[in-house]
């Protein structure tokens, strides 16, 4: 045809031009045309290897690599928008542990389709290390907890017996944590109706969903009942042991371990891993092992990248993972990633299977490793290159819980993991160099650093450092020790103040310290409160500490709150606004309103020896897990050696 006219009289035009090539241009010698094709075969290799592994190539990506668009199931709900990911939330903040949102609040729709491809090309040389010692193994992880514990014969096999022995006090205290004054036991046992109304709606209305939508009176995303695993501890420490049976079942019966859609990486694992981990470690239920354990393996796919940072996404069923859309350039985030320590660690220890450590060892390896500007940990990083994107810093959405698992870690090591101690230190010290700030009528607060330039603002999540600075403040360098107590104790009162000052004396999504404003949100957008648990949660911490009667007063102040301005007829609803008396309600119970704003106040009007921290730390969702005293269960396994024989 024409076309192929013009294509041959062009090649004999380039042939002619050739050395070799004879005057007609009818072609190359042999040897010619080898090395013709070698160099357009290289050109061709160069370029798509550049695309597929130049770091932060993201973006060209999508171009060519086309995505499996699927239904969310996701974990979490539309309106958990933790800033953290303790939740994602405003202004493209990840909230603790949440999914990103849609609209004005960016990232708190769960039911977002991937918007970055996950890319099995990237997979490096370690991750495709770890799946092929995964595939060379006989019996997954979850199987080979399962068979130790039927045949009881393998000596590496967790005894939960040999576990209990090593306690060095009773879980539930000698009364039940029953305080002995009767104002105090008044007030835990509101706290305990509060709970049982909760559920009880749920359970009415929403059962198996993830979370209660009060007002409408129905569920709310996914039938993987986030608001059930969330509440197996909190049920069984406050005794309410019907409802616990009734969370029991469903676990046995329809968790779906194989849902197939959108679920967070963080989520699934501060909420399911963890609230699984813990339900068996307070009752030895071998069903909450088992399903902590077989979960716990279908994340692991997530980690095939080439630095071993996991994405954020994973789909359970198929396990392919991919990054949030909303973060820069596919990044993974530093309060995701940073967060799973703590749960990891027991996985290994339940299944005997290393990988889980060794995969948060990897981590923690590189964070050690890559450059830290003035010391701090930004919040954004590559999985593909392990650069930092972005030079945001917080200590609130985003980054929170990575600092929280650090002095965690440590002290749930017996306070054997230097490494851990060493680095939450030094973060401090960063975060005290730069983050820390008084304002002008003398309340303290923690700013947000973007690339040099101090936002200050400090949101509602941040209000979790009160406890943490407090819990760590025995093991930093004695000189210190009476600093940190100081600063934990300003931190807190900072944010009860940030209660006070509003109508409703509940605090706001984020408050500010400029324009003359203190500890209030300025912003419309900022006004919201969704049932969080940040600012009790230091209260508890900060009166097991110090035993100052004013935590307590100030956690009965928010129970009078919440009892006035988010309790419907039909459970606990969030509210949009806290500076008018007007209540307009969101219409969502939120899960970790069970697992952890109520449990902390439960433990705030409890005695110290329910659930004590000599044996106990809790995770980013206030699910206890215990102190790993290695010595002292190898020491059982020997004396339980040494009777048999």
């Amino acid at each position: 045809g024409v076309g192929g006219t013009r294509v041959s009289r062009k090649l004999s035009m380039v042939f002619r031009k050739l050395p070799g090539v004879s005057a007609s241009g009818m072609g190359l010698r042999l040897s010619q045309k080898f090395v013709f094709l070698l160099f357009l075969s290289g050109l061709v290799t160069l370029c798509f290897g550049a695309l597929f592994f130049l770091p932060d190539s993201v973006r060209l990506k999508r171009i060519f690599l086309s995505k499996t668009e699927v239904q969310a199931v996701t974990v979490g709900s539309d309106n958990d928008v933790r800033e953290h990911p303790k939740r994602p939330g405003k202004e493209q903040e990840h909230l603790r542990g949440m999914t990103p949102a849609k609209g004005d609040s960016k990232q708190k729709s769960l039911s977002r389709k991937p918007s970055v491809s996950h890319e099995e090309a990237e997979a490096g040389g370690k991750a495709q290390e770890d799946m092929a010692l995964s595939r060379s193994k006989p019996e997954s992880a979850s199987e080979k907890a399962t068979s130790a514990d039927h045949h009881g014969a393998s000596s590496d096999a967790f005894s939960f017996k040999k576990f209990q022995k090593c306690l060095l006090k009773a879980t539930l205290g000698t009364d039940g944590g029953r305080p002995a004054d009767p104002q105090t036991n008044e007030r835990r046992e509101k706290v305990k109706e509060m709970m049982k109304f909760a559920w009880d709606n749920y359970k009415r209305y929403a059962w198996g969903k993830n979370e209660l939508r009060p007002l409408t009176k129905n569920g709310h995303i996914g039938n993987i009942g986030a608001s059930i695993i969330d509440s197996l501890d909190t049920l069984y420490i406050m005794g309410l042991m019907d409802e616990y049976n009734d969370a029991k079942e469903w676990v046995q019966t329809s968790l779906d371990l194989n849902s197939n859609g959108e679920a967070s990486l963080f989520e699934v694992n501060i909420r399911y891993v963890g609230g699984l981990l813990s339900a068996y470690y307070l009752t030895g239920e071998e069903l909450f092992k088992s399903k902590a354990v077989e979960l716990g393996e279908k994340l692991l796919p997530a980690f095939s990248t080439p630095t071993g940072i996991p994405r954020g996404v994973i789909n359970l069923g198929s396990g392919t993972s991919w990054s949030w859309g909303w973060a820069s350039a596919g990044s993974s985030i530093l309060a995701e990633f940073g967060t799973l320590h703590l749960e990891f660690v027991h996985l290994t220890e339940l299944s005997n299977n290393p990988i889980y450590k060794e995969k948060v060892m990897n981590i923690r390896k590189l964070l050690n490793k890559i450059e830290k500007p003035h010391g701090l940990y930004p919040n954004f990083l590559s999985p593909v290159s392990g650069n930092w994107v972005q030079h945001h810093v917080s200590i609130g959405g985003l980054g929170d819980s990575f600092y929280e698992y650090l002095i965690k870690s440590y002290l749930m090591s017996d306070k054997k993991d230097e490494d851990a101690k060493k680095m939450y230190y030094t973060a401090m010290e960063a975060i005290e160099a730069n983050l820390v700030q008084k304002s002008p009528g003398g309340l303290t607060y923690m700013a947000e650093w973007r690339g040099g330039i101090l936002d200050h603002k400090m949101g509602h999540l941040a209000c979790f450092s009160g406890g943490m600075i407090g819990i760590g403040a025995d093991d930093g360098a004695p000189e210190k020790r009476q600093h940190y107590l100081d600063l934990a104790a300003e931190i807190t009162h900072t944010c009860h103040e940030s209660y006070t000052r509003s109508t409703t004396k509940l605090g706001p999504e984020a408050f500010r310290f400029d324009s003359g404003a203190e500890a209030t949100a300025t912003r419309l957008s900022d006004r919201y409160y969704i049932l969080r648990p940040e600012v009790i949660e230091s209260y508890m911490y900060m009166w097991r500490l110090t035993h100052d009667p004013k935590y307590r007063d100030w956690g009965w102040e928010a129970v009078e709150a919440l009892e006035q301005h988010c309790r419907v007829e039909s459970g606990f609803s969030g509210i949009r606004d806290v500076y008018t008396m007007t209540v307009s309600h969101d219409n969502m119970q939120q899960s970790f309103f069970l697992s952890e704003t109520l449990k902390y106040l439960y433990l705030l009007f409890s005695d110290d020896d329910l659930l004590p921290f000599e044996d106990w730390v809790f995770n980013t969702e206030a699910h206890p897990l215990p102190i790993v005293r290695k010595s002292c269960m190898q020491n059982e396994a020997t004396e339980e050696t040494t009777v048999s024989e």
